[in-house]
């Protein structure tokens, strides 16, 4: 009986992404190991987060680096050190914020619910532009003698919205820090040194994109920004006098290695061969699945020129069932079957995909399909 099933708790299988939801990311074995030494013996926390910092921006090219307890976490830990930057007082103040820089200015076209970590620790979103659209004044009009920060969400490039580069260059001008939300911009892998190298500020990225933990994250960038940053951090709330805000998001150790581990290995790996192997497994299924009647597959969702997903349609008039519940009906198999819904496509991405789920899969959609 697995540790699952102990628990009454039903295995996923998981043709959706790197989920919060569903864990993040299956470790690779080298990162398990890792993780694993680490658990051995006791280390300095601060000596690991700062040594593990430093390796982690030479991989990015970055000034400085820091493990943090996911992207969410870097967010709120970047936009605390652009509001107080080095000063202990300010810092002990949070998240109050009465006469601190407090505001970050953010593009309605790029809000997402995960700029909620932006307020955490007190600061206000200040939204620019409307249902039309921004433009480069919008973003002037709204900077002030309360400005802390420029808040960006990448890859950017929505209709409508002002780039990066364009922020970049607003920013510049009045001496603004810029944050750049790249949880999931992790492939091609030179995106996660393309932010820094473009004059971002602060960097936040997600290790479970990475094959990392999903409890984990990385927070890099300028230098005095990322001191700022890491002084409000669960090691420094032990370690200094300062009463930091991020006491609550704590790392373990194994957590901390684990992250560098996968992320020396993800910068390393070859990412074709990869998605190829990806690929195999979406052309196997969807040919399979081709073979029931009323379903027309095909494969879809290309990165770095690769399909690596597959666009399920169905006949709904002949079937009778719409695609909706065929989704819902496999989620509540056992095990429990996660595909995605787009408009009326199911979408299966293999990204997640462990081996055996295509077969899983296959036999869940068939049962689901065929049913009275």
């Amino acid at each position: 009986m697995s540790v699952y099933e102990t628990l009454g708790v039903r295995r996923v299988v998981n043709a959706r992404g790197r989920m919060t939801l569903l864990g993040g990311s299956v470790l690779p074995e080298e990162v398990l190991e890792a993780m694993r030494e680490a658990n051995r013996c006791y280390v300095d926390m601060e000596e690991l987060q700062n040594k593990a910092g430093e390796v982690i921006a030479n991989l990015l090219r970055a000034e400085d680096a820091c493990v943090t307890a996911g992207a969410f976490s870097a967010l709120v830990l970047a936009t605390a050190a652009c509001m107080t930057r080095n000063d202990p007082e300010l810092m002990d103040k949070l998240p109050f914020t009465e006469g601190v820089r407090n505001e970050v200015i953010i593009q309605r076209g790029l809000r997402t619910k995960y700029d909620r970590s932006v307020t955490v620790g007190g600061a206000k979103l200040v939204e620019v532009g409307n249902e039309a659209g921004s433009v480069p004044a919008d973003i002037e009009a709204a900077i002030n003698e309360k400005t802390a920060a420029i808040h960006f969400l990448a890859p950017g490039g929505r209709e409508n919205t002002v780039s990066l580069e364009e922020v970049l260059q607003i920013a510049k001008r009045h001496g603004l820090p810029v944050i750049v939300d790249a949880a999931g911009q992790t492939v091609p892998p030179e995106n996660l040194r393309k932010y820094v190298a473009i004059g971002a500020d602060l960097v936040c990225y997600g290790a479970k994109y990475f094959d990392g933990p999903n409890s984990a994250g990385i927070l890099c960038g300028r230098k005095d920004l990322m001191e700022a940053a890491k002084l409000q951090t669960f090691v420094c709330f032990e370690s200094t006098k300062t009463r930091a805000f991020g006491r609550g998001m704590k790392l373990d150790r194994q957590e901390i290695v684990g992250t560098v581990v996968a992320l020396k290995r993800w910068m390393a790996m070859d990412h074709k061969a990869r998605l190829q192997a990806q690929h195999e497994k979406i052309e196997r299924l969807v040919t399979k699945l081709n073979k029931i009647p009323g379903v027309n597959a095909v494969v879809a969702g290309e990165r770095l020129g690769i399909t690596t997903s597959a666009s399920i349609h169905l006949d709904q008039e002949l079937l009778g069932l719409t695609s909706k519940e065929i989704v819902d009906t496999v989620k509540n198999y056992n095990p429990s079957i996660w595909i995605g819904l787009r408009e009326e496509a199911i979408v299966v991405n293999a990204d997640t995909l462990v081996d055996g789920d295509e077969q899983a899969i296959l036999e869940s959609l068939k049962k689901a399909i065929t049913r009275p």
